[in-house]
């Protein structure tokens, strides 16, 4: 026993009892024949039309495929080449990488330098007495300490052809 939802005289949905299972199938079943009958029938005529177009895919499968792959290679080659990360900017950045690291071992004798400089200054004597005697011009008793002038400043021409 089947139920089905239908719509009775006056437009409301209703309820129907089917009682037969036969006398609804055969209607259901000759047209899902038809409609595949006509799906076999479309079928075979878009496989006719587009039987030169598979024909000439198959011929030349091989030679699509090798344009594909030397397509693919060229653009990675192009990408690992010239990429955001690619060889170009790898070396520009290793170079970098060594300009920086003997800047890094220049500042770092520099200050390995300083550091002996301090040590001296704080423990030993003859230095002490060089960095006065350089720096505060400071001599020993009968000693003549010769200091050089200082240099003149430059002459500024007031000339248009100085001023170019």
């Amino acid at each position: 026993m089947n139920l089905r939802i239908g719509k009775s005289a006056t437009g409301k949905p209703a309820l129907q009892l089917l009682r037969t299972r036969g006398t609804a199938l055969p209607g259901l079943n000759g047209r899902a024949q038809q409609a595949e009958l006509f799906a076999e029938q479309l079928g075979g005529r878009v496989l006719c039309k587009l039987r030169p177009l598979l024909d000439w895919l198959g011929l030349m499968r091989r030679k699509l495929a090798t344009a594909g792959v030397a397509a693919l290679a060229a653009w990675l080659f192009v990408h690992v080449m010239f990429g955001a990360n690619g060889m170009v900017v790898y070396r520009q950045k290793k170079a970098e990488y060594q300009t920086l690291q003997k800047e890094v071992q220049r500042l770092q004798q520099g200050n390995d330098q300083y550091t002996r400089r301090i040590q001296a200054l704080k423990s030993n004597p003859e230095a002490i007495e060089k960095e006065a005697r350089e720096q505060l011009h400071y001599a020993r008793p009968g000693e003549i300490v010769y200091v050089s002038p200082a240099p003149p400043p430059p002459v500024q021409s007031f000339t248009k052809a100085a001023q170019k």
